[in-house]
């Protein structure tokens, strides 16, 4: 699975794998009549189109800062999972009509056996697909593959209720639980949706770091308050993988400019260690003088070298 383990090759997997379970969700709806396997197949195309909108913002997103994007381009993957988002909600859109629909003419199922094994083969399918991109989203951290992985696993919910629904009437003739089982998957996708649109827009609107984010950050930056007087106005924000942070960092006012640099560089590399694919900005500012404790210690300690 290595080669499904970068960004663009998870997408390419959930691609291969959605077309799959279209195909055969498509056929079984036609043969069955089942308003909820179509529903699942419709939920399916939407996902296809949420795929390619993911595989296209995948190789934007990854492209280096340029003249006209001088921070990148991570932000394009918190638009990419609205509109994700919106294609859910078009889902559930559809699915409600359909099983009121369903409700209201009481059309009757047919070889729902068939429809049952392909219901299976999608949530195995789905839940082996969503758990991979939920690593893959992980490791990379980023919010356009999270966002397919909510989408996803969205799916494995539905398609096994459809499921659960389809053995029900099958043993009981009640054709009304396709519809009941179809607006219950309505709920359900429609809290995916919500959880997809909330992390979006917290990039979005450049909202700070996750909370354990920033006390790492935070954690970092003390870890070297022996070496300068303090540092304020820390600010962060993310955008897809990517992570911004600047901050104010005080130094003693006789520190050289070549000290000033070198602490500098050595803070960066640690918050970059600490937190990758962050871009690190730090300005540089003087102590206050006589009140200073390190620089009160530094002035101790060259006069213990001139005596």
């Amino acid at each position: 699975m290595s080669a499904f383990s970068s960004k663009s090759g998870a997408v390419k997997l959930a691609l291969c794998v959605v077309l799959f379970l279209i195909a055969l969700k498509v056929v079984v709806s036609i043969i069955t009549k089942s308003i909820s396997i179509t529903a699942q197949a419709t939920d399916s195309l939407l996902d296809l189109f949420a795929i390619g909108i993911a595989f296209l913002t995948v190789r934007v997103a990854s492209e280096p800062a340029d003249e006209e994007h001088p921070f990148g381009h991570g932000k394009m993957e918190g638009v990419a999972s609205v509109v994700q988002a919106g294609l859910i909600l078009t889902a559930v859109v559809f699915i409600v009509y359909s099983a009121i629909d369903r409700i209201l003419h009481d059309t009757p199922l047919e070889f729902t056996t068939a429809g049952i094994g392909v219901m299976f083969v999608s949530v195995i399918a789905s839940i082996f697909l969503s758990r991979h991109l939920q690593r893959v989203a992980k490791s990379t951290g980023s919010t356009m593959v999270d966002a397919l992985a909510k989408n996803i696993n969205a799916d494995i919910y539905s398609a096994a209720g459809v499921l659960v629904g389809l053995v029900v009437v099958q043993f009981t003739k009640l054709l009304v639980l396709d519809s009941v089982i179809a607006l219950i998957m309505s709920v359900m996708i429609l809290r995916s949706a919500y959880q997809v649109v909330r992390r979006s827009f917290t990039e979005l609107t450049d909202t700070r770091l996750p909370k354990e984010e920033q006390e790492a950050l935070l954690a970092c930056i003390k870890e070297h308050l022996a070496r300068f007087p303090g540092f304020h106005e820390v600010r962060s924000r993310r955008a897809g993988s990517q992570r911004f942070v600047d901050l104010h960092l005080v130094m003693r006012r006789n520190a050289s400019v070549e000290e000033a640099h070198d602490m500098c560089d050595h803070l960066e590399q640690d918050i970059t260690d600490c937190l990758p694919e962050a871009s690190v900005v730090i300005h540089v500012e003087p102590c206050n003088g006589g009140d200073c404790p390190v620089c009160l210690i530094v002035r101790c300690e060259l006069r213990g070298i001139a005596g």
